[in-house]
C-alpha cells in the first residue's frame, strides 16, 4: 500500500533583496528550482555541506522567512498549497519543527512549561511527563532550566515540545550538532520511533552517515538546488547512485575510501550558466554548461543531470582530480560534510 504524499515541494526558489554600494540593489538567490518529497511514515532525509539551502529550506516551508526574501514555486500539503489560513492552522500542530540551535528554549522558563506551551490542564501535564519519560529525561526535567540540562538532554526536550500536539509532519532541522557519537544515534533514533508510528519527517543534516541509518529516502542537496533523491538503499553501492556528486559523497565515507572531490561549492551570489555541478564532475560536456538542467525522473527517481547514464555506467570515475587542499576538502566532502 502506498503511504500518502503530506509534503512535496516542487521548482521552489528562494532569494533575498540586498544592498550593496550605495543604493543600489540586487537579488541574491539562495535556492533555484529545488524539489523533494515526504511520506507518512518516512523520513526523508536532506543533506548538503554548509550553504547548500537545508535550513533555509525549513523556514521557507513554514513561512518563516524575513521580510527580505521572495519564494516562488509550490509547496503542497496533503495535495493543498500551503500558503495563508492552511499554513497558519497547521503550523505548530499539524507540522511542527525540532529547531537546529537550542536557543530556541527561553532560558528564564522551566523546561515543564515550554514543552506545554504554558498550559496546565491535566491533560497538558500528562502528556509531558509522558514525552519527557518517553525519551529517557529524569522525572525533575520539566522543574529546571535549559541551563541546567545537558546538549543531548535539550535535543530530547525539543522534540518533547515539537510531540506535544501529536503532529503528522516533523521537520528537524540540524537536530545531531555538538552532540557526541552515541547521543546522535540515540537522537535519530528517536525519529526513527516516531516515522514507525506513521508521523513524516523532514530530516535536514549534513550527516550522511547517521541519515542512513534511519532514513527511508534521501535527497541530495548542492549549492541550493536537489541534484538527486532516492531510496537511502541505493547507497549501499556506488554504481547505483546516478548524479556524479552522489557518487563523490560515498567516496568520500571513511567506510569507501575517504576520497575527496577537488574544487568547492559555488557561492550563493556565484553567476553561472547550466549545470551548478559541470565545473566538478568527471563527466561534463560543452552542453552541461550552457543549457539549463531539468530535474527529471530517471530509472524511477528524480536527479538533474543530462547524462546520467555515464555515472551509473561508470560507477566509479577513473581518475578524479585532486585539489592541493585536499585534506581540507575531506572534511567537507566527507560523510559528515560539516
Amino acid at each position: 500500500m502506498e503511504k500518502q504524499i503530506l509534503l512535496q515541494v516542487e521548482g521552489l526558489s528562494i532569494s533575498f533583496a540586498q544592498y550593496t554600494k550605495g543604493l543600489r540593489r540586487r537579488n541574491l538567490q539562495v535556492i533555484r528550482d529545488l524539489g523533494l518529497t515526504v511520506r507518512s511514515g518516512e523520513i526523508t532525509a536532506v543533506v548538503g555541506s554548509s550553504g547548500s539551502g537545508k535550513s533555509l529550506l525549513a523556514h521557507g516551508i513554514l513561512g518563516l522567512l524575513p521580510y527580505n526574501a521572495s519564494m516562488s514555486g509550490e509547496i503542497l500539503y496533503k495535495g493543498q498549497e500551503l500558503t495563508g489560513r492552511l499554513l497558519e492552522n497547521v503550523r505548530g500542530r499539524e507540522i511542527v519543527l525540532v529547531p537546529q540551535s537550542v536557543s530556541y528554549l527561553d532560558p528564564l522558563m522551566k523546561v515543564g512549561n515550554q514543552v506545554r506551551k504554558g498550559r496546565k490542564t491535566a491533560g497538558a501535564l500528562e502528556r509531558c511527563r509522558e514525552l519527557l519519560a518517553r525519551y529517557g529525561l529524569p522525572p525533575d526535567t520539566e522543574s529546571r532550566y535549559p541551563f541546567e540540562l545537558s546538549g543531548g538532554m535539550i535535543r530530547r526536550v525539543l522534540i518533547s515540545t515539537a510531540l506535544m500536539e501529536e503532529p503528522e509532519l516533523v521537520i528537524a532541522d540540524e537536530p545531531t550538532p555538538g552532540l557526541d557519537l552515541t547521543a546522535a544515534k540515540r537522537v535519530m533514533g528517536h525519529f526513527r520511533e516516531i516515522a514507525d508510528e506513521g508521523t513524516g519527517v523532514l530530516l535536514i543534516t549534513h550527516d550522511l552517515e547517521l541519515a542512513l541509518e534511519v532514513a527511508d529516502r534521501i535527497a541530495v542537496f548542492y549549492a541550493g538546488t536537489t541534484l538527486e533523491e532516492m531510496e537511502a538503499s541505493a547507497f549501499q553501492r556506488e554504481e547505483t547512485l546516478l548524479h556524479p556528486y552522489s557518487q563523490a559523497l560515498y567516496r568520500a565515507m571513511p567506510q569507501h575510501g575517504f576520497q575527496p572531490l577537488a574544487g568547492t561549492q559555488p557561492y550563493a551570489g556565484d553567476s553561472y550558466e547550466g549545470c551548478v555541478f559541470a565545473p566538478r564532475c568527471p563527466y561534463r560536456g560543452e552542453e552541461c554548461s550552457i543549457q539549463e538542467i531539468p530535474y527529471r525522473e530517471v530509472r524511477g527517481r528524480k536527479v538533474r543531470c543530462i547524462r546520467p547514464e555515464l555515472a551509473e555506467m561508470s560507477g566509479s570515475p577513473g581518475k578524479m582530480d585532486r585539489s592541493p587542499d585536499a585534506e581540507n576538502l575531506a572534511l567537507t566532502e566527507r560523510g559528515r560534510m560539516a
